[in-house]
């Protein structure tokens, strides 16, 4: 999958499986653009794999604008937009807070729609573009103490088939990739138990495969769903969860 002379934006793309995705259009040749508010972790990987930076909050409807309009201007053009950022917290619906749920809304759901309407309004004049967004197998199964995630990841799965048809005769594929257990920093914040290799091991031993994902392992996918080799897909949602929603 070659991705030589195109222009890639990746939310949350300072660590975990956005920073995986970074890493792999590097690798594929794009000229991507890293957006975070983790200057430190964003600007390091930038140094390490050669891509620009955008610092700001996606759930800011006026930063995704202009973050995607000043990209646009100063290379031409958008060809691929990668919306990893996202947040979790573990609470029941009882014990979540007003400031928890919109906080987990605004990042996981309205950013999501602020980058893709930003993006769409660039690549509908190109004729052409892919969104890959990140879903959850907790988007369509449900898990009990996460329930603003869950309820984000619905909305982002309905969301993405929505865009899907409003812009299927546009030239702009808009799919979403759900993984399931993935060794990522996410994974492991906000537990009430410290994170050791035993608690790691069975949260494993809960995924039909037997190990947590790798980020590089979702990362591919995305690759796969923003190039051409998935011409015929939009308004997907593709799991990629060792099994864990097959059950």
């Amino acid at each position: 999958m070659d991705f030589h002379d195109k222009v890639v934006i990746i939310t949350g793309g300072a660590s975990g499986m956005g920073g995986a995705t970074a890493h792999e259009f590097a690798k594929a040749g794009a000229q991507v653009v890293i957006v975070d508010r983790n200057q430190a972790l964003a600007n390091q990987l930038a140094n390490k794999i050669g891509t620009e930076v955008r610092i700001g909050d996606v759930s800011d409807s006026a930063f995704c604008s202009a973050v995607v309009e000043e990209i646009v201007q100063q290379y031409g053009q958008l060809d691929v937009l990668v919306n990893a950022a996202g947040i979790i917290v573990r609470a029941s619906g009882e014990e979540t807070s007003d400031e928890q749920w919109q906080r987990v809304m605004g990042v996981n759901v309205s950013g999501t729609f602020f980058m893709c309407r930003a993006a769409i309004r660039a690549m509908k004049p190109q004729r052409s573009g892919a969104i890959v967004n990140f879903g959850s197998i907790w988007g369509d199964l449900g898990a009990a103490g996460v329930a603003a995630y869950c309820a984000s990841k619905g909305a982002v799965h309905n969301l993405t088939r929505a865009l899907a048809l409003d812009h299927a005769k546009d030239g702009i594929r808009i799919n979403a990739v759900c993984p399931g257990e993935v060794n990522t920093p996410m994974l492991q914040s906000e537990r009430k138990e410290p994170v050791t290799p035993e608690l790691l091991q069975r949260l494993a031993e809960t995924v039909p495969m037997g190990r947590l994902a790798d980020p590089v392992e979702i990362a591919q996918v995305v690759l796969f769903l923003a190039s051409n080799k998935a011409s015929y897909m939009t308004g997907s949602l593709v799991l990629v969860d060792a099994g864990y929603a097959a059950r």
